[in-house]
């Protein structure tokens, strides 16, 4: 039997000051030298705020319908632990509960469950002895009675009035204090009831005004007598470390996944949490579950935060108010886009009520215009006409981040705005308004659930958070494909070399003996492009340019443009420098828009065409990137036709590279060049290793850099061009969407399941889910002879048996057609 002194504030309906009275007494007992506990019936999250104020200690949350009855007794206890009082604040009137319920998560049931003491709050304003008459109801009406013991008179007229009041009530039950009408101790309140204590600034000063004037009108004597006249409760208080023990008992979970982000400990959880003025709604036990769990959790305040919290694996998005943060949330770009970049990345993120708002692509507030956001989930917000507040039980029709499918939930909702249109994608929960949407990395929704009450969604985000890592950018072409397979995956032409090129680079061994001098090559490739050759650096491959470029300063900001061919943002991270990310959108045809990139990026990587994609980017578009203090690296590695390069001549704060892998179909020999103004060249020599340019390599730039390379390399990349347009014709006759590529490969959308599917029929294409902001429904094909591609076109039949022909949507003047089969 546990001894807990406590007693619960109640009132005969909404409005009579139970906040008031009830956080002012926890307030006032504190200051005399109480340790006291706050406690608030119900699903409420602003009460639990100002408790948190008036008591110094964290506020918690009783209710039956979010947690379950049984459940009540040991959160109490759990909450109240090394305090010497408790008082919890009722919920409405003393028999109000769910409706249809019976009264059920009333404040009368939770009392009579916790076995507490009733201490009523009473209006009096509007009448005098009639008010006897109520307090006597609300003590007998229930069978068995609830145990009240004590009232507080609010808002009396005047002293007359007052006494009149407590002369009616004479024995029945000791009157504890009486507030008076005018003592301006209310809290200042708008769309969803009152404004949270960390909102205002004023909140500290109002309490002790608030703590001063119960201590005089109040007998806190009396008060305490009370709550010690409590009868003990039975049981052991909630652990979240037991809770989280047993589950796992019974559901023991796989091993961590290799692989980490720098500085994070391989199979370590590191889950941001939302906070500051913008979202103050959390229960208490929700931060405790996930650190049971094994999470770190770190704070992240949207309104004033510009990055992530280094390390972070997941993220929660709580409740609070976004529509009336809306200016200072979207005005904080840098964070949006690191956001919208991390969640597209796969990152594991909880989004409740305004963690939804604040994903969606814009918010529209009480008053003014819609104002940007996230942009992670493709709806907008704006104001409703009325409030939605309501106990759920909601069931999840899929498998995704927090829940299984059919599994059920209870929750509540609370807001007062609405989505102005459906997310793409599975709704997070089925119920009565199933705004929202969930996969297997994202739950963003309006259902605000207790998980203490549904601890196994703690520990689904958590293990989620604990396995991610990102897309793999160590991934590349060469790993999909293998023995016995078509290989469609990697992008090296599949045509025989030319004669005069396989000669060059067998007389280049004959010059094995000395070390090799670049000097030659360089002066080639200048004359090739027009250029100085100053102008050109040799290198061995563009892995090699790109390890040098992420030496070449200590980078501030650096951004790569994805998705995009990996390596580039590898050799930023290996160099120990945190990059930025630029995640170009489906929706937007994946076109680069330089007003996305941010404006202290210092170095800022895009590829051209981008690889996977095979969007190319006008040249006007990546100079207009360009500006002091920037430098604006341009991988033209599949710009064998030369439309839109920027080889060709020399511009400010640009650096192209080149690489002859894959035209010339020559990926054992590492040969490529750096293309620049004369410093950043003079600056990258001096950090290359000496020699690292090897005599085929030499030998391979100054054969390909004459106009008979030239001649071939056009014709080469005119019959790419010519099996690009015969897969995608042949794609979208299947009804398969693709991407407008002007490279030789297709960015197809070919469903979830696909690659493997086509793998056990012999054929390799490049997995795309490594490539951030793309997922495993699309896959990257190369363009290959005719019958190679119509054996394949062959396959994806046989493994889509329920492909139909293309409905014609058209987007930016390309037809753009979609996938019809079960796994879409």
């Amino acid at each position: 039997m546990v001894t807990l002194p406590r007693l619960m504030v109640a009132a005969p309906a909404s409005g009579h000051g139970k906040t008031t009275v009830a956080t002012g007494l926890m307030a006032a007992l504190a200051r005399a030298g109480h340790t006291v506990s706050g406690h608030k019936v119900g699903p409420d999250y602003i009460d639990p705020g100002y408790h948190a104020l008036a008591t110094g200690r964290p506020g918690r949350n009783l209710d039956p319908h979010l947690v379950g009855e049984e459940r009540l007794v040991p959160l109490l206890l759990h909450g109240a632990a090394g305090a010497d009082l408790a008082v919890i604040e009722g919920v409405m009137g003393l028999y109000d509960g769910q409706i249809g319920g019976d009264g059920f998560a009333s404040t009368a049931h939770v009392a009579s469950v916790t076995r507490t003491p009733v201490v009523l709050v009473v209006d009096i304003s509007s009448a005098s002895r009639t008010i006897a008459a109520t307090i006597h109801g609300l003590r007998t009406w229930a069978q068995p009675p609830v145990d009240v013991v004590g009232v507080v008179l609010n808002k009396a007229g005047s002293a007359r009035h007052a006494d009149e009041v407590v002369r009616s009530i004479g024995d029945q039950l000791p009157v504890l204090g009486v507030l008076q009408r005018d003592d301006g101790i209310e809290a200042p309140s708008r769309h969803l009831g009152l404004v949270p204590a960390a909102e205002r600034a004023d909140a500290s000063a109002a309490l002790d005004r608030l703590a001063a004037q119960i201590a005089e009108r109040v007998d806190l004597e009396r008060v305490v007598r009370l709550a010690r006249a409590a009868p003990g409760l039975e049981g052991p208080p909630w652990d979240p470390r037991v809770v989280h023990r047993e589950m796992a008992a019974d559901h023991p979970s796989g091993q961590p996944l290799p692989g980490g982000l720098p500085g994070v400990r391989a199979g370590s959880a590191r889950i941001a949490v939302a906070g500051g003025r913008a979202f103050t709604f959390r229960y208490a036990e929700t931060t405790l579950l996930l650190q049971a769990a094994g999470a770190e959790v770190v704070e992240l305040d949207p309104l004033t935060d510009t990055r992530l919290p280094e390390g972070t694996t997941g993220l929660y998005l709580g409740g609070g108010f976004p529509e009336m943060h809306a200016a200072e949330l979207g005005a904080n770009e840098r964070l949006l886009r690191e956001l919208r970049t991390a969640i597209t990345r796969g990152l594991p993120t909880v989004a409740e009520c305004a963690g939804l708002l604040y994903l969606c692509e814009s918010v529209r507030g009480p008053d003014g215009p819609a104002l940007p956001m996230v942009g992670a989930v493709d709806a907008t917000a704006e104001m409703a006409p009325r409030l939605t507040l309501s106990y759920r039980t909601a069931t999840s029709p899929a498998d995704n981040l927090l829940a299984r499918a059919g599994e059920v939930v209870t929750g509540h909702e609370f807001h007062r705005t609405h989505l102005t249109r459906t997310p793409t994608g599975d709704a997070a929960w089925l119920m009565p308004d199933p705004a929202g949407v969930a996969t297997a990395t994202l739950h963003a929704s309006y259902l605000h659930t207790h998980w203490a009450g549904h601890p196994q969604l703690a520990a689904r985000f958590v293990e989620a958070a604990r396995t991610h890592r990102g897309p793999d950018l160590r991934h590349h072409g060469d790993k999909d494909t293998g023995p016995g397979l078509v290989d469609l995956a990697v992008n090296v032409f599949d045509g025989p070399r030319p004669t005069w090129l396989d000669r060059a680079l067998a007389d280049s061994l004959a010059d094995a003996d000395a070390y090799p001098d670049a000097t030659d090559a360089e002066a080639a490739v200048a004359r090739r492009h027009g250029r100085e050759p100053a102008d050109v650096l040799a290198t061995a491959g563009a892995a090699e340019a790109f390890t040098l470029i992420a030496r070449l300063r200590p980078w501030r900001h650096p951004v790569v443009v994805h998705p995009q061919f990996t390596e580039p943002e590898v050799a930023l991270r290996t160099a120990g420098h945190t990059v930025g990310q630029v995640v170009l959108r489906h929706e937007d045809g994946f076109r680069l828009d330089p007003h996305d990139v941010p404006v202290d990026a210092d170095l800022v990587v895009v590829g051209n065409p981008t690889n996977p994609t095979g969007v190319r980017h006008p040249a006007a578009v990546i100079r207009g990137l360009a500006r002091p203090g920037r430098v604006v690296v341009v991988d033209e590695a599949f710009l064998d036709d030369d439309v839109e390069t920027l080889a060709d001549e020399r511009h400010a704060g640009i650096v192209v590279l080149r690489s002859l892998t894959k035209i010339w179909s020559i990926p054992g020999i590492r040969a490529g060049y750096v293309l620049a103004e004369p410093d950043v060249v003079r600056a990258l020599r001096d950090l290359q290793t000496p020699w690292s340019v090897s005599a085929p390599a030499i030998a391979a730039l100054i054969a390909t850099s004459n106009e008979q390379a030239r001649e071939e390399a056009l014709a080469r990349a005119h019959e790419l061009e010519r099996r690009r347009r015969h897969l995608e014709d042949g794609l979208h006759d299947l009804g398969i969407e693709t991407v407008p590529s002007t490279a030789p490969y297709v960015l197809a959308r070919t469903g979830v399941g696909s690659r493997k599917a086509l793998r056990d029929r012999g054929f390799a294409v490049r997995r795309a889910d490594t490539f951030p902001g793309l997922s495993d429904a699309w896959v990257r094909i190369s363009a290959r002879r005719e019958a190679v591609t119509d054996d394949l076109l062959g396959a994806l039949r046989s493994t889509h048996p329920v492909l139909r022909k293309p409905v014609g949507i058209r987007r930016s003047g390309a037809t753009v057609t979609s996938l019809s089969h079960t796994e879409r």
